[in-house]
């Protein structure tokens, strides 16, 4: 169940096994996009006290269905790079997508992640929670030692929490748009755990780990030790 009302798949990363430590509750908060929140939401995300929002969407999504939570500050951080249905298009998989997510927005993505220091407690989203969200969420908790078991079952309880009227009526959507697809249901609906166990091992096998991935995109050794400090409740 989300915590927001009218917020898809809104929740807290707290309570996830990082060694003998664990992640710190009320410090950083994963969604879909904040367009439907009503006003029991909008109560219910003020109680939460949220001090900034980062959001990985497009200028088209932001558009097409802008946030409900006026005065909170909100980071614009694009990771697309290029439209949402080019993926569609392209046919690709969602292991693919990732990949290219890893190749060709590292600088955003660690963009994302360093923008959870400045203020929390911190709401990171995208439409629904699921991809953007997933990777800028893992890469930021496997960075600071939550266990990799733990990552990746946060990361495959999205589509738990995603809602099955919401599933059948996106894909009804885009299949309408792009029947031939292969990948289509994957893309929009799934999010399985041996994607990102996969992935997580793609980044170990060429950074040694996945600090090393946020080191090689500008992230600082000091800037990981801080994450870890707001993120890690020794």
């Amino acid at each position: 169940m989300s915590l927001v009302p009218g917020a898809v798949n809104f929740r807290d990363i707290g309570g996830l096994p990082a060694g003998r430590a664990h992640t710190r509750s009320g410090v950083l908060y994963r969604s879909g996009n904040l367009a439907a929140i009503d006003e029991l939401g909008a109560a219910a995300f003020r109680e939460l006290g949220v001090r900034r929002v980062i959001d990985l969407r497009s200028d088209e999504e932001v558009v097409h269905a802008p946030s409900r939570v006026p005065g909170v500050e909100t980071l614009r951080v694009p990771l697309f790079l290029g439209s949402v249905t080019s993926f569609f298009l392209e046919d690709i998989s969602l292991a693919q997508m990732y990949r290219a997510l890893l190749d060709r927005s590292g600088d955003r993505l660690v963009t994302a992640i360093r923008a959870i220091l400045g203020a929390q407690p911190v709401v990171l989203h995208c439409t629904v929670g699921k991809d953007r969200t997933g990777v800028t969420v893992a890469l930021a908790l496997a960075a600071v030692g939550v266990d990799e078991d733990a990552v990746v079952e946060d990361y495959a309880l999205t589509e738990e929490n995603l809602p099955a009227w919401r599933g059948d009526k996106t894909l009804a959507r885009i299949r309408a748009a792009f029947p031939d697809a292969k990948h289509l249901e994957e893309l929009a609906t799934r999010s399985p755990a041996a994607v990102m166990r996969d992935l997580l091992h793609q980044v170990r096998a060429e950074h040694a780990s996945v600090a090393g991935y946020l080191r090689a995109h500008g992230m600082s050794e000091e800037e990981i030790a801080a994450l870890r400090r707001v993120l890690v409740e020794e």
